[in-house]
C-alpha cells in the first residue's frame, strides 16, 4: 500500500503544491520562496527519510507569514492523507537532537487530536530575513492540520539558527518513528479501536 499524498491549496495569498511519500529515502525538491524555510524543509526530508516536494507562490511582497503558515497546513494535511486509516503504525515517536551547543526534544502522538506545546526561547528576532516567530507558527499550523499531539522543547541553546534547526530535526525524527509500521500491530494502536 502506497503511503503517499498530494495536496494543492490556492488562496488569494498562496498557491501551494505538496507531495509526500512517508516511505521515501530523503529526497526533496523544495521551492517556497523563503530560503531559510527551504533549508529547514530540506533537512526535515533528509532526517525523516521522507520524500517531499514543495512549491509555493506566495505574497512575499507583504512578508513570509502566509507562505510559512500555508505550507505547514498543507504538510500536515499530507501526513493525514498519507497515513490513511493509521492501521499498523507505531503512533508515538520521540527524539533528542543536538546541534552544537543546542539540544532539542520532540515527542509526537498521531492521535487524531491536536495539541501543541512549544517551549523554545528565541535568542534573536530574525535568522537572515526569516522572522523567528514563524517557526512556532509553522509547528502550530502543522500540528493542527496533522491532527497530532506535538511537544517541542529546546533544553538549552544560544545560536538561533541552531535552535530552529535542532527543532526541525528532532520533530522529523519523532514523526519518522511515529509513522513507522509494525507488523505486530493489529488494527490501530489504541485500546479504543480507533485513532
Amino acid at each position: 500500500m502506497s503511503r503517499t499524498a498530494e495536496i494543492t491549496r490556492t488562496t488569494k495569498e498562496t498557491d501551494i503544491r505538496v507531495a509526500l511519500n512517508l516511505d521515501g529515502s530523503g529526497q526533496s525538491t523544495i521551492n517556497t520562496g523563503v530560503p531559510f524555510l527551504d533549508h529547514m524543509l530540506d533537512l526535515f526530508t533528509r532526517h525523516g527519510l521522507f520524500d517531499l516536494e514543495v512549491t509555493c507562490q506566495g505574497d512575499l511582497q507583504i512578508d513570509d507569514h502566509h507562505t510559512v503558515e500555508d505550507i505547514a497546513i498543507c504538510l500536515g494535511q499530507a501526513f493525514v492523507q498519507a497515513l490513511g486509516d493509521k492501521k499498523g503504525i507505531v503512533r508515538y515517536g520521540a527524539a533528542y537532537v543536538p546541534m552544537d551547543e543546542t539540544l532539542a526534544r520532540a515527542v509526537v502522538d498521531l492521535s487524531g487530536r491536536y495539541f501543541l506545546v512549544y517551549k523554545v526561547e528565541n535568542t534573536r528576532s530574525n535568522v537572515g530575513t526569516f522572522s523567528v516567530e514563524l517557526a512556532e507558527h509553522f509547528w502550530h499550523s502543522f500540528a493542527e492540520h496533522c491532527k497530532c499531539n506535538l511537544h517541542i522543547e529546546v533544553l538549552y541553546g544560544r545560536n538561533q539558527h541552531h535552535i530552529i534547526e535542532a527543532v526541525f530535526k528532532a520533530t522529523t525524527r519523532a514523526l519518522s518513528q511515529a509513522v513507522r509500521q509494525d507488523e505486530r500491530i493489529q488494527g490501530v494502536m489504541s485500546t479504543k479501536g480507533t485513532i
